[in-house]
């Protein structure tokens, strides 16, 4: 689901929010979930799962195209792990496909 999507089903089921409303409130939630990862912080969504940042040392990595060896910088990554909730009702609904 792409977030366009999520704006155009928010505003489907809640008639009441005009499209724009719909796209405000999901921009301000994904700002904030940016915001808070930026500052190191994690974000636990009950019954859903969490989001937090995994760091990746430096290494030596391989150009695919080359062959030749480039350094690869440290970064930190998001990371996302799903909740128990999230993950029973997702194979409870492969079960029945």
């Amino acid at each position: 689901m792409t977030k366009s999507e999520l704006m155009d089903r928010l505003a489907a089921r809640f008639p009441q929010l005009v499209a724009k409303d719909a796209e405000y409130a999901v921009k301000t939630i994904l700002d904030a979930m940016c915001g808070a990862m930026v500052a190191g912080d994690r974000i636990e969504i009950r019954g859903f799962g969490t989001f937090s940042l995994n760091y990746r040392p430096p290494r030596m990595g391989r150009n695919p195209k080359s062959g030749n060896q480039v350094k690869v910088p440290e970064k930190w990554v998001p990371h996302f792990k799903a909740g128990k909730e999230l993950r029973d009702r997702v194979d409870f609904g492969a079960r029945q496909t």
